[in-house]
Protein backbone atom coordinates (compact mmCIF):
# COMPACT_ATOMS: atom_id res chain seq x y z
CA UNK A 1 0.00 0.00 0.00
CA UNK A 2 0.85 3.43 -0.76
CA UNK A 3 0.30 5.67 2.41
CA UNK A 4 1.06 10.02 3.48
CA UNK A 5 2.66 8.91 7.22
CA UNK A 6 2.24 12.04 9.27
CA UNK A 7 4.21 12.35 12.37
CA UNK A 8 3.26 14.90 15.29
CA UNK A 9 5.24 15.91 17.91
CA UNK A 10 6.56 18.86 19.62
CA UNK A 11 10.31 20.15 20.30
CA UNK A 12 10.68 23.43 22.34
CA UNK A 13 14.01 23.63 21.24
CA UNK A 14 12.14 24.35 17.66
CA UNK A 15 9.66 27.32 18.82
CA UNK A 16 10.85 30.72 17.35
CA UNK A 17 8.76 33.86 17.90
CA UNK A 18 6.49 35.00 15.72
CA UNK A 19 3.86 37.76 15.44
CA UNK A 20 1.18 36.58 12.71
CA UNK A 21 1.92 32.84 14.77
CA UNK A 22 2.31 31.20 11.15
CA UNK A 23 4.15 28.01 10.80
CA UNK A 24 7.17 27.47 8.63
CA UNK A 25 7.68 24.52 6.05
CA UNK A 26 10.77 23.13 5.31
CA UNK A 27 11.71 19.82 2.96
CA UNK A 28 13.92 17.06 3.44
CA UNK A 29 17.02 18.73 3.57
CA UNK A 30 16.15 19.40 7.57
CA UNK A 31 15.40 16.33 8.59
CA UNK A 32 18.95 14.99 8.79
CA UNK A 33 19.41 18.20 11.29
CA UNK A 34 16.65 17.76 13.82
CA UNK A 35 15.62 15.09 15.49
CA UNK A 36 12.45 12.93 13.83
CA UNK A 37 11.31 9.78 15.02
CA UNK A 38 12.62 6.52 13.91
CA UNK A 39 9.35 4.76 13.19
CA UNK A 40 9.48 1.39 10.87
CA UNK A 41 7.15 -0.81 9.88
CA UNK A 42 7.50 -4.51 11.57
CA UNK A 43 6.56 -7.12 9.68
CA UNK A 44 7.54 -5.17 6.22
CA UNK A 45 9.06 -7.46 3.58
CA UNK A 46 10.09 -4.02 1.40
CA UNK A 47 9.20 -0.21 1.88
CA UNK A 48 10.07 2.93 0.64
CA UNK A 49 10.26 6.43 0.40
CA UNK A 50 9.42 8.24 -3.22
CA UNK A 51 11.40 10.57 -4.01
CA UNK A 52 10.31 11.65 -7.74
CA UNK A 53 11.17 14.34 -8.72
CA UNK A 54 12.58 14.98 -4.98
CA UNK A 55 12.25 12.95 -2.00
CA UNK A 56 8.43 13.37 -0.96
CA UNK A 57 9.14 14.24 3.03
CA UNK A 58 7.67 17.57 4.20
CA UNK A 59 8.22 19.31 7.77
CA UNK A 60 6.11 22.16 8.74
CA UNK A 61 7.06 24.06 12.47
CA UNK A 62 4.80 26.11 14.33
CA UNK A 63 6.00 29.09 16.57
CA UNK A 64 5.21 27.15 19.92
CA UNK A 65 7.15 23.96 18.56
CA UNK A 66 4.82 21.53 17.37
CA UNK A 67 6.23 19.59 14.46
CA UNK A 68 4.25 18.16 11.87
CA UNK A 69 6.50 15.42 9.75
CA UNK A 70 4.82 14.25 6.78
CA UNK A 71 5.96 11.61 4.58
CA UNK A 72 5.00 9.45 1.23
CA UNK A 73 5.76 5.65 1.46
CA UNK A 74 4.86 2.23 -0.34
CA UNK A 75 4.64 -0.37 1.70
CA UNK A 76 4.59 -3.87 1.41
CA UNK A 77 3.71 -6.21 4.13
CA UNK A 78 2.91 -9.77 5.34
CA UNK A 79 -0.17 -10.94 5.80
CA UNK A 80 -1.06 -13.72 7.87
CA UNK A 81 -3.90 -15.52 6.11
CA UNK A 82 -6.37 -18.36 6.74
CA UNK A 83 -7.49 -20.00 3.88
CA UNK A 84 -9.41 -22.90 4.92
CA UNK A 85 -13.17 -20.93 3.82
CA UNK A 86 -11.27 -19.68 0.83
CA UNK A 87 -12.51 -18.59 -1.35
CA UNK A 88 -15.49 -17.62 0.96
CA UNK A 89 -12.86 -15.96 3.21
CA UNK A 90 -12.64 -13.00 4.99
CA UNK A 91 -9.21 -11.72 6.14
CA UNK A 92 -8.04 -9.32 8.82
CA UNK A 93 -4.59 -7.85 7.45
CA UNK A 94 -2.63 -5.42 9.96
CA UNK A 95 0.03 -2.58 9.55
CA UNK A 96 2.35 -2.27 12.68
CA UNK A 97 4.19 0.41 13.36
CA UNK A 98 7.18 1.12 15.94
CA UNK A 99 10.11 3.20 17.45
CA UNK A 100 13.26 0.71 16.95
CA UNK A 101 15.37 2.67 19.27
CA UNK A 102 13.57 4.13 21.86
CA UNK A 103 11.40 2.02 24.55
CA UNK A 104 8.31 3.00 25.81
CA UNK A 105 10.18 5.09 28.42
CA UNK A 106 11.99 7.27 26.01
CA UNK A 107 8.97 7.39 23.44
CA UNK A 108 5.46 7.11 23.74
CA UNK A 109 3.35 5.88 20.41
CA UNK A 110 -0.40 6.98 19.97
CA UNK A 111 -2.85 7.73 17.62
CA UNK A 112 -4.10 11.67 17.48
CA UNK A 113 -7.71 11.04 16.86
CA UNK A 114 -8.35 7.00 17.00
CA UNK A 115 -10.12 5.66 14.24
CA UNK A 116 -10.83 8.89 12.68
CA UNK A 117 -6.64 9.08 12.27
CA UNK A 118 -6.86 7.16 9.07
CA UNK A 119 -9.08 8.41 6.02
CA UNK A 120 -9.18 6.23 2.73
CA UNK A 121 -10.13 7.74 -0.74
CA UNK A 122 -13.77 6.69 -1.26
CA UNK A 123 -12.66 5.26 -4.76
CA UNK A 124 -10.02 2.22 -3.58
CA UNK A 125 -10.97 -0.63 -5.12
CA UNK A 126 -8.78 -4.03 -5.02
CA UNK A 127 -9.03 -6.88 -7.90
CA UNK A 128 -9.67 -10.07 -4.78
CA UNK A 129 -10.84 -8.52 -1.63
CA UNK A 130 -13.36 -5.56 -0.35
CA UNK A 131 -12.21 -3.53 2.40
CA UNK A 132 -15.12 -3.58 4.64
CA UNK A 133 -13.34 -2.03 7.62
CA UNK A 134 -10.30 -0.58 9.39
CA UNK A 135 -9.42 0.25 13.15
CA UNK A 136 -6.73 1.71 15.09
CA UNK A 137 -5.22 0.00 18.20
CA UNK A 138 -2.13 0.20 20.43
CA UNK A 139 -0.56 -2.33 22.75
CA UNK A 140 3.29 -2.70 24.12
CA UNK A 141 5.32 -5.28 23.01
CA UNK A 142 8.33 -7.03 24.73
CA UNK A 143 11.76 -8.19 23.47
CA UNK A 144 13.59 -10.13 25.78
CA UNK A 145 16.93 -8.08 24.60
CA UNK A 146 15.96 -4.89 24.55
CA UNK A 147 12.75 -4.25 26.77
CA UNK A 148 9.29 -2.99 25.63
CA UNK A 149 8.11 -0.81 22.78
CA UNK A 150 5.26 1.24 22.15
CA UNK A 151 3.10 -0.81 18.87
CA UNK A 152 0.66 0.53 16.49
CA UNK A 153 -2.10 -1.53 14.44
CA UNK A 154 -3.72 -0.64 11.35
CA UNK A 155 -6.31 -3.49 10.91
CA UNK A 156 -7.83 -4.57 8.13
CA UNK A 157 -10.93 -6.19 7.35
CA UNK A 158 -10.87 -7.57 3.66
CA UNK A 159 -14.04 -9.54 2.35
CA UNK A 160 -13.28 -11.34 -1.09
CA UNK A 161 -15.06 -11.61 -3.99
CA UNK A 162 -16.95 -14.32 -5.23
CA UNK A 163 -18.13 -13.96 -8.54
CA UNK A 164 -14.28 -14.24 -10.15
CA UNK A 165 -14.77 -17.99 -8.44
CA UNK A 166 -18.20 -18.59 -9.32
CA UNK A 167 -17.03 -18.28 -12.96
CA UNK A 168 -13.99 -19.79 -13.09
CA UNK A 169 -14.59 -22.45 -10.33
CA UNK A 170 -17.67 -23.21 -9.27
CA UNK A 171 -20.38 -23.09 -12.57
CA UNK A 172 -17.78 -25.23 -14.47
CA UNK A 173 -17.83 -27.75 -11.84
CA UNK A 174 -21.40 -27.84 -11.37
CA UNK A 175 -21.77 -28.24 -15.44
CA UNK A 176 -19.27 -30.95 -15.48
CA UNK A 177 -21.82 -32.81 -12.64
CA UNK A 178 -24.97 -32.17 -14.71
CA UNK A 179 -23.13 -33.36 -18.01
CA UNK A 180 -22.35 -36.79 -16.29
CA UNK A 181 -26.38 -37.37 -15.45
CA UNK A 182 -26.93 -37.35 -19.26
CA UNK A 183 -25.50 -40.70 -19.35
CA UNK A 184 -28.69 -42.05 -17.13
CA UNK A 185 -30.44 -41.42 -20.02
CA UNK A 186 -28.52 -43.12 -22.81
CA UNK A 187 -29.31 -46.46 -23.61
CA UNK A 188 -27.69 -48.59 -21.74
CA UNK A 189 -26.23 -51.05 -24.94
CA UNK A 190 -24.52 -47.80 -25.89
CA UNK A 191 -21.55 -48.41 -24.80
CA UNK A 192 -19.16 -46.37 -26.34
CA UNK A 193 -21.30 -43.21 -26.20
CA UNK A 194 -21.90 -43.31 -22.03
CA UNK A 195 -18.18 -44.24 -21.51
CA UNK A 196 -16.72 -41.48 -23.32
CA UNK A 197 -19.22 -39.39 -21.31
CA UNK A 198 -18.04 -40.32 -18.30
CA UNK A 199 -14.45 -40.56 -19.00
CA UNK A 200 -14.53 -36.86 -20.25
CA UNK A 201 -16.19 -35.46 -17.29
CA UNK A 202 -13.86 -37.00 -14.90
CA UNK A 203 -10.50 -35.94 -17.01
CA UNK A 204 -12.32 -32.38 -17.11
CA UNK A 205 -13.01 -32.25 -13.28
CA UNK A 206 -9.33 -33.23 -12.79
CA UNK A 207 -8.49 -30.60 -14.89
CA UNK A 208 -10.54 -27.93 -12.63
CA UNK A 209 -8.76 -29.00 -9.49
CA UNK A 210 -5.60 -29.22 -10.48
CA UNK A 211 -5.71 -25.16 -11.98
CA UNK A 212 -7.36 -24.06 -8.79
CA UNK A 213 -4.55 -25.61 -6.74
CA UNK A 214 -1.97 -24.30 -9.19
CA UNK A 215 -2.66 -21.03 -8.15
CA UNK A 216 -3.10 -21.09 -4.32
CA UNK A 217 -0.46 -21.41 -1.64
CA UNK A 218 0.26 -25.26 -0.52
CA UNK A 219 -1.55 -25.43 2.62
CA UNK A 220 -1.59 -28.56 4.49
CA UNK A 221 -5.54 -28.20 4.97
CA UNK A 222 -8.45 -28.50 3.32
CA UNK A 223 -10.05 -25.37 1.70
CA UNK A 224 -13.59 -24.69 1.01
CA UNK A 225 -13.33 -24.72 -2.84
CA UNK A 226 -11.57 -28.56 -2.28
CA UNK A 227 -14.57 -29.72 -0.42
CA UNK A 228 -16.56 -28.88 -2.96
CA UNK A 229 -14.95 -29.22 -6.11
CA UNK A 230 -13.45 -33.21 -4.74
CA UNK A 231 -17.75 -33.66 -3.89
CA UNK A 232 -17.90 -32.81 -7.71
CA UNK A 233 -15.09 -35.29 -8.87
CA UNK A 234 -17.04 -38.28 -6.80
CA UNK A 235 -20.44 -37.72 -8.12
CA UNK A 236 -18.91 -37.57 -11.70
CA UNK A 237 -16.58 -41.12 -10.32
CA UNK A 238 -20.32 -42.61 -9.25
CA UNK A 239 -21.72 -41.97 -12.71
CA UNK A 240 -19.05 -43.75 -14.22
CA UNK A 241 -19.35 -46.39 -11.44
CA UNK A 242 -22.88 -46.55 -12.26
CA UNK A 243 -22.69 -47.45 -15.65
CA UNK A 244 -20.36 -49.92 -14.68
CA UNK A 245 -22.93 -51.71 -12.61
CA UNK A 246 -25.75 -51.38 -15.09
CA UNK A 247 -23.20 -53.17 -17.98
CA UNK A 248 -22.70 -56.07 -15.94
CA UNK A 249 -26.10 -56.56 -15.02
CA UNK A 250 -27.00 -56.33 -18.62
CA UNK A 251 -24.22 -59.00 -19.70
CA UNK A 252 -25.20 -61.32 -16.62
CA UNK A 253 -29.07 -60.79 -17.37
CA UNK A 254 -28.57 -61.64 -21.42
CA UNK A 255 -26.61 -64.71 -20.48
CA UNK A 256 -29.17 -66.36 -18.63
CA UNK A 257 -31.88 -65.28 -20.89
CA UNK A 258 -29.84 -67.15 -23.83
CA UNK A 259 -29.58 -70.37 -21.74
CA UNK A 260 -33.21 -70.79 -20.50
CA UNK A 261 -34.29 -70.17 -24.35
CA UNK A 262 -31.47 -72.84 -25.03
CA UNK A 263 -33.29 -75.28 -22.12
CA UNK A 264 -36.19 -77.67 -23.11
CA UNK A 265 -39.03 -77.84 -21.27
CA UNK A 266 -39.84 -80.78 -19.09
CA UNK A 267 -43.08 -83.32 -20.01
CA UNK A 268 -43.95 -86.14 -17.94
CA UNK A 269 -46.23 -87.51 -20.74
CA UNK A 270 -46.08 -91.05 -21.82
CA UNK A 271 -45.30 -91.11 -25.63
CA UNK A 272 -47.33 -93.86 -26.28
CA UNK A 273 -50.63 -92.46 -24.67
CA UNK A 274 -49.84 -89.05 -25.94
CA UNK A 275 -49.90 -90.95 -29.63
CA UNK A 276 -52.51 -92.87 -28.77
CA UNK A 277 -54.48 -89.83 -27.97
CA UNK A 278 -53.41 -87.67 -31.15
CA UNK A 279 -54.52 -90.68 -32.92
CA UNK A 280 -57.59 -91.12 -31.31
CA UNK A 281 -58.76 -87.46 -31.39
CA UNK A 282 -57.33 -87.87 -35.32
CA UNK A 283 -60.16 -90.35 -36.67
CA UNK A 284 -63.10 -89.15 -34.06
CA UNK A 285 -63.82 -85.85 -35.72
CA UNK A 286 -64.43 -85.55 -39.38
CA UNK A 287 -61.58 -84.75 -41.20
CA UNK A 288 -61.29 -80.97 -42.50
CA UNK A 289 -58.94 -81.99 -45.68
CA UNK A 290 -61.99 -84.45 -47.47
CA UNK A 291 -63.09 -86.96 -44.78
CA UNK A 292 -66.12 -85.59 -43.99
CA UNK A 293 -68.19 -87.97 -46.52
CA UNK A 294 -66.99 -90.86 -43.67
CA UNK A 295 -68.89 -91.80 -40.41
CA UNK A 296 -67.52 -91.08 -37.27
CA UNK A 297 -65.99 -93.89 -35.71
CA UNK A 298 -67.66 -94.99 -31.79
CA UNK A 299 -65.10 -94.03 -28.91
CA UNK A 300 -65.85 -96.03 -25.80
CA UNK A 301 -66.22 -94.59 -22.32
CA UNK A 302 -62.97 -96.28 -21.13
CA UNK A 303 -60.75 -94.51 -24.36
CA UNK A 304 -62.43 -91.07 -23.42
CA UNK A 305 -61.97 -91.09 -19.94
CA UNK A 306 -58.24 -92.06 -20.96
CA UNK A 307 -58.25 -88.85 -23.45
CA UNK A 308 -58.92 -86.99 -20.54
CA UNK A 309 -56.41 -87.96 -18.16
CA UNK A 310 -53.96 -87.48 -20.84
CA UNK A 311 -54.62 -84.01 -20.97
CA UNK A 312 -54.87 -83.14 -17.27
CA UNK A 313 -51.43 -84.59 -16.94
CA UNK A 314 -49.69 -82.73 -19.26
CA UNK A 315 -51.17 -79.04 -18.57
CA UNK A 316 -50.96 -78.37 -15.59
CA UNK A 317 -47.19 -79.24 -15.08
CA UNK A 318 -46.55 -76.00 -18.21
CA UNK A 319 -48.60 -73.81 -15.92
CA UNK A 320 -46.53 -74.69 -12.74
CA UNK A 321 -43.19 -73.96 -14.57
CA UNK A 322 -44.24 -70.75 -16.24
CA UNK A 323 -45.75 -69.27 -12.67
CA UNK A 324 -42.41 -70.21 -11.41
CA UNK A 325 -40.10 -68.57 -13.94
CA UNK A 326 -42.35 -65.21 -13.57
CA UNK A 327 -42.28 -65.35 -9.43
CA UNK A 328 -38.49 -65.77 -9.97
CA UNK A 329 -38.29 -62.77 -12.74
CA UNK A 330 -40.42 -60.40 -10.10
CA UNK A 331 -38.14 -61.10 -7.41
CA UNK A 332 -34.83 -59.97 -9.23
CA UNK A 333 -36.55 -57.58 -11.25
CA UNK A 334 -34.73 -54.21 -9.28
CA UNK A 335 -31.29 -56.21 -9.88
CA UNK A 336 -31.80 -57.57 -13.24
CA UNK A 337 -33.57 -54.62 -14.99
CA UNK A 338 -31.26 -51.75 -15.93
CA UNK A 339 -33.62 -49.66 -16.87
CA UNK A 340 -35.06 -49.55 -13.41
CA UNK A 341 -31.32 -48.96 -11.93
CA UNK A 342 -31.16 -45.90 -14.24
CA UNK A 343 -34.18 -44.49 -12.90
CA UNK A 344 -33.56 -44.65 -10.01
CA UNK A 345 -30.28 -43.10 -10.54
CA UNK A 346 -31.83 -39.80 -12.82
CA UNK A 347 -33.83 -38.76 -9.22
CA UNK A 348 -31.28 -39.77 -6.35
CA UNK A 349 -27.91 -38.32 -8.34
CA UNK A 350 -29.69 -34.65 -8.85
CA UNK A 351 -31.19 -34.82 -5.32
CA UNK A 352 -27.92 -36.20 -3.58
CA UNK A 353 -25.82 -33.13 -5.46
CA UNK A 354 -28.78 -30.12 -4.59
CA UNK A 355 -28.94 -31.58 -0.87
CA UNK A 356 -25.43 -31.29 -0.68
CA UNK A 357 -24.97 -27.31 -2.54
CA UNK A 358 -27.92 -26.20 0.26
CA UNK A 359 -25.38 -27.25 3.27
CA UNK A 360 -22.71 -26.42 1.41
CA UNK A 361 -23.70 -22.45 0.72
CA UNK A 362 -25.60 -22.59 4.13
CA UNK A 363 -21.98 -22.99 6.01
CA UNK A 364 -19.85 -21.01 4.43
CA UNK A 365 -21.99 -18.31 3.51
Amino acid sequence: MTLYLRHYWKDERLSFPSKTNKSMTFDGRLVKKIWVPDVFFVHSKRSFIHDTTTENIMIRVYPDGHVLYSLRVTVTSACNMDFSRFPLDTQTCTLELESYAYTDEDLMLYWKSGDESLSTDDKISLSQFLIQKFHTTSRLAFYSSTGWYNRLYINFTLRRHIFFFLLQTYFPATLMVMLSWVSFWIDRRAVPARVSLGITTVLTMSTIITGVNASMPRVSYIKAVDIYLWVSFVFVFLSVLEYAAVNYLTTVHDGKDRKSREKPLPCTCDISNARTMMMEEAYSKPNANGLAGYTQAPVSSEEAADKQDHMVVCLPLANEATGAKKKTLRGLRIIQNTHVIDAYSRMIFPGAFIFFNLIYWSVYC
